[in-house]
């Protein structure tokens, strides 16, 4: 029997997947004495092999293929950092659920954000467009509330829809702070907006459900797949949207504060291994590009941090990690426990990453590999297994890959293409309708805490970073190869690479001309809502995130916003 086993990690795994795939019985499921020793054993909560929360830092797909059309659902995330999804980021944390999908599936190692903050990068998921197409230039400026998805189109095409939790990828949402800090990106002054990133501990080792909004959607999404979904005689999507594992808000920095606060209990701690923690090298203020300078300062990160505090930041990021994993768990045992498990496609995804204190910084809003690169797994009937897929691939891939499941037609010219052919292992020649998938992948930002648009062109061991006109602002190039912490910009040692990438990045957007309408749009926008505080602008825009500095010097601050209004572009 296995329950006299002092179960391993690996051991772990091979339990669920057996116990998920129908082997309850001969693992001595029985005998709920056996269980409770098994799970002492294993120090794995009950619900890790009874029911699993669903996940995802940005988006999880499931599709039933029992009936046809197939039925798909959804989790998504925020922040989270895709290099845990393999070796050597998975050594960090106990993540028993994104292993099960990997042995059952497939993991892409190159998978980006199309640009790395919230809205925008739904934005790109939901449009299946490049984010200078849908004009999302910030967490405030996301689709047009009409605009139609693909689960729209599903919807039309006779699928049963539903969504719980976390969407954002409308216009009209976050922070005023959030999109005025966006707008003034331009004026020539420099202020803190975020609170310095922290550590916070809560509860004991029995306090499992910390983010307890995210635990409340996946309880209704796992109850509706039990209640529902089971009894549907139509096809369905399921879409289930997270917080985890964002950063917790910081009400200590003051009114309006930021999320600045990693949070987690002792629960989730005990998963991490606080051994295989990689201190990031950081560069020192000289030798930082001033687009990285002026992110780190306005996220609060250029002070002192000892080794510890930065261990500490990224281990309780590990562990809200682990947290989210269990709630993707959830999700597989709703599926499980209702006979839908064989017949789903799950995929599990994220807006974008955490760069948890890597380049001096906390938060998104960077090409660098912790706010860029996103988990993206696939498991289900017609998916390789135990399959790595080398290829770049984009968030912008989700919506002709729903409609490809879905045998719906694309009837619009989209920015992605589909994952089926990767994901079923089809031949690289074989012929698509809308010929091969390009060997790039293109991230950009045009919002918060970056002082300059950023474009990211991601091709074979390259990474190509343009700002602005191409011209102002000294590009960025790294050999992910010989360089994965990003550490060394090759730019001047490889002009004749970077003029080729450039030329490329060229043909994919004209980004001088996408730079200056963003400069043009905020500008637009910031004055419709100075106009619109009348009398009260001065005591709003002072306390703001960016107050403990702005009240220092208030007057300065708007003669500067004065200057830059004035100027032309």
């Amino acid at each position: 029997m296995l329950c006299w086993w002092p179960a391993t990690p690996c051991i772990l795994e091979m339990l669920l997947s057996r116990f998920y795939f129908g082997e309850r019985k001969s693992l001595g499921f029985c005998a709920s004495s056996e269980l409770s020793f098994l799970l002492n054993q294993t120090k794995a909560p009950w619900y890790y092999f009874q029911g699993l929360s669903h996940l995802i830092t940005s988006h999880s797909l499931l599709r039933n293929q029992h009936l046809e059309p197939s039925h798909l659902s959804m989790p998504s995330l925020t922040a989270w950092d895709g290099r845990l999804t393999f070796y050597p980021g998975n050594q960090t944390v106990d993540l028993p659920f994104i292993n099960f999908m990997k042995r059952y599936g497939t993991v892409f190692l190159n998978a980006y954000t199309n640009s790395p903050i919230c809205c925008p990068s739904r934005a790109a998921m939901w449009s299946g467009l490049f984010t200078h197409l849908t004009e999302s230039w910030n967490n405030f400026k996301g689709l047009d509330p009409g605009y139609v998805t693909w689960m729209d189109l599903m919807e039309k095409h006779g699928y049963r829809t539903q969504k719980f939790g976390k969407l954002d990828y409308t216009s009209g949402h976050h922070s005023v702070s959030n999109r005025v800090e966006a707008w003034t990106r331009d004026v020539d002054f420099l202020l803190r907006q975020e609170g310095r990133p922290m550590v916070k501990l809560t509860g004991d080792k029995t306090h499992v459900r910390v983010m307890e909004a995210d635990w409340r959607n996946t309880d209704k999404a796992v109850d509706w797949i039990k209640e529902e979904a089971i009894n549907l005689t139509q096809p369905f999507v399921l879409y289930l949207g997270l917080n985890l594992p964002h950063p917790y808000p910081s009400p200590y920095a003051g009114e309006n504060f930021g999320s600045s606060t990693f949070l987690t209990s002792p629960y989730w701690l005990e998963k991490v291994t606080y051994e295989a923690i990689k201190i990031p090298k950081w560069s020192s203020f000289s030798e930082m590009h001033p687009v990285d300078y002026y992110s780190s300062y306005t996220k609060n990160c250029t002070g002192e941090f000892t080794k510890q505090e930065v261990r500490n930041i990224r281990a309780f990021y590990y562990a809200m990690c682990a947290e989210t994993d269990a709630m993707l768990g959830e999700v597989i045992s709703a599926l499980r426990d209702t006979g839908l498990l064989k017949k789903t496609i799950i995929i599990f995804t994220s807006d974008h990453g955490e760069l948890a204190m890597e380049h001096r910084q906390f938060y998104k809003m960077s090409m660098y590999e912790g706010s860029s690169h996103v988990p993206l797994l696939v498991m289900g009937p017609g998916i390789k297994e135990q399959q790595q897929v080398p290829n770049v691939v984009s968030l912008v891939d989700i919506y002709p890959t729903m409609l490809d499941i879905a045998k719906i037609p694309v009837t619009q010219n989209l920015s992605g293409h589909s994952l089926m052919p990767l994901l079923c292992g089809r031949a690289e020649n074989e012929v698509l309708p809308r010929g091969p998938r390009p060997s790039w992948v293109l991230s950009e930002f045009h919002g918060c805490n970056v002082n300059s648009s950023t474009y990211m062109l991601r091709t074979g061991k390259w990474k190509y970073i343009a700002y602005s006109d191409g011209r102002s602002v000294l590009p960025q190039l790294f050999d992910l190869s010989d360089d994965p912490d990003e550490l060394t910009n090759v730019a001047i040692k490889f002009p004749v690479i970077v003029h080729s990438l450039d030329k490329i990045l060229r043909s994919i957007v004209d980004y001088p001309k996408v730079s200056s309408s963003v400069q043009e749009y905020n500008k637009r926008q910031f004055m419709i809502w100075k106009q619109s505080l009348g009398q009260n602008y001065s005591n709003v825009i002072a306390n703001l995130r960016w107050h403990q500095d702005w009240l220092k010097e208030p007057k300065k601050y708007e003669n500067a916003i004065d200057k830059w209004l004035s100027q032309s572009e």
